[in-house]
């Protein structure tokens, strides 16, 4: 795809608007969600709170099945907005993008790397935070060196394996998506009505699977980045 971005410098650090502006989009929706499922919560839920509740308890169980019940204590609001967040992130480029002068300004944030790789991060500080609230610095430290010390190097090449794997594995998927639903498009584009037919149909199946290989995707980051947290606290 070759979009162009606009940059804006601030205090040294330069910010692309279309990431920037997409994420906020995504986080706004994710509010307006949770605050209109939960605007009426009763002991007898409505259909609303019900829906509430199913996401809640989907993101709980993919903590259960990680790590011990008392857990999702911790952990169950981070991987409710993790998925919820994620999940709107990979569907915005496919409901609209916004182009004004030749620039983007709305699409998928999660096409870039750069917004995948620092929610990688924050998943991977996450586990690091509790690892050593846990053992301690010197535990910590203690387990990169288990079983034997010369796994020392392996163990912390692991980390940056890690850290690459979660963020790229979400980035390649949806970027893929979009840059097909692109081709097909300009497919549809080329030779006048008749490629338009045939692409139509096309577009429309394949933007449904997008929808579909977004979920996924979502569900896929928050159970990687639970699992990498259950890591660092099982390590003795």
């Amino acid at each position: 795809m070759n979009d162009k971005y606009k940059f804006i410098d601030f205090l040294g650090l330069r910010f692309n608007v279309a990431n920037d502006l997409s994420a906020l989009i995504a986080a706004i929706l994710v509010f307006v969600l949770v605050f209109a499922l939960s605007r009426h919560v009763t002991m007898r839920p409505g259909k609303a709170q019900n829906v509430l509740e199913w996401i809640i308890d989907f993101t709980n169980n993919i903590i259960k099945s990680l790590m011990p019940d008392a857990a999702v204590k911790q952990f169950g609001l981070y991987a409710f907005v993790l998925f919820t967040f994620v999940f709107f992130a990979n569907q915005l480029g496919l409901i609209f993008q916004v182009k004004v002068g030749g620039y983007t300004y709305i699409k998928s944030p999660t096409t870039n790397p750069m917004v995948t790789m620092a929610l990688a991060l924050i998943s991977l500080l996450i586990s690091h935070y509790y690892s050593v609230k846990k053992f301690g610095f010197g535990g910590y430290v203690k387990n990169y060196v288990k079983p034997v010390g010369f796994l020392l190097p392996i163990n912390i090449l692991e980390e940056f394996t890690n850290f690459l794997t979660l963020s790229l594995r979400l980035y390649g998927n949806i970027f893929a998506g979009e840059v097909l639903l692109a081709l097909i498009g300009t497919v549809a584009q080329s030779f006048g009505v008749v490629s338009f037919v045939v692409a139509l149909p096309l577009e429309m199946i394949w933007q449904g699977f997008s929808v579909f290989i977004g979920a996924i995707q979502a569900y896929v980051f928050t159970t990687l980045s639970m699992v990498y947290i259950s890591r660092k606290l099982e390590k003795e």
